[in-house]
């Protein structure tokens, strides 16, 4: 059994959530509330001394933080890795784009209007301009295919759908990307994802 501390409104957490139940992996989850800081407690230190969610605890009592480290680890052995060496890296390099050029902006402009409570306007345009070209990337991608990595789930896509999912609460429409939106549907289908968003 793992445990894992995790924030329900976190794509990042989320994904991780999403990979043990695929693969059938027992967990505990154990919420943590950024907003109010429950990272940094004395106690979730102790356990994560960068203050971040998601950290799992492995059954043998180690604990490992960073989301994509966290699924990596659980999928190991998996379908969700390919065994084609080059669609391994594939994915490998979708789980990179998406903490370097998806996350810090789609998920970013999320938290910042959604629970920040501010205005588009208020936002750094560079933040608006950066999360629209990660959505556009993810469109060419899809576009024609099911998944971002050859025919079969992989955790690219649930990396991905952790924070693209959630996009309308930062004030972007999947309507606009339909590729996007149909794949976004697939995976709440086929995952399931329970989270509404």
């Amino acid at each position: 059994m793992i445990t894992i501390y995790g924030d329900p409104i976190s794509g990042n957490c989320l994904k991780v959530k999403w990979t043990a139940q695929r693969l059938g992996i027992p967990f505990t989850w154990i919420d943590v509330d950024v907003v109010k800081r429950e990272t940094r407690t004395p106690q979730f230190l102790a356990i994560n001394p960068a203050g971040q969610v998601p950290t799992v605890v492995l059954a043998d009592g180690r604990p490992l933080a960073q989301s994509n480290a966290i699924i990596l680890t659980l999928a190991e052995g998996s379908a969700l890795i390919p065994s084609d060496p080059y669609e391994r890296a594939k994915m490998l390099e979708w789980l990179f784009w998406e903490q370097y050029s998806h996350e810090p902006y789609v998920a970013v402009v999320r938290f910042r209007v959604k629970f920040q409570g501010k205005a588009r306007e208020e936002l750094d345009p560079g933040l608006i301009a950066g999360a629209e070209a990660a959505l556009r990337r993810l469109e060419a991608a899809l576009a024609g295919r099911p998944y971002l990595v050859g025919e079969a789930l992989s955790l690219a896509d649930i990396c991905l759908v952790g924070y693209t999912r959630f996009a309308a609460d930062g004030g972007f429409s999947l309507a606009d990307y339909p590729a996007v939106d149909a794949w976004v549907a697939r995976l709440e289908a086929e995952l399931p994802i329970k989270e509404p968003r």
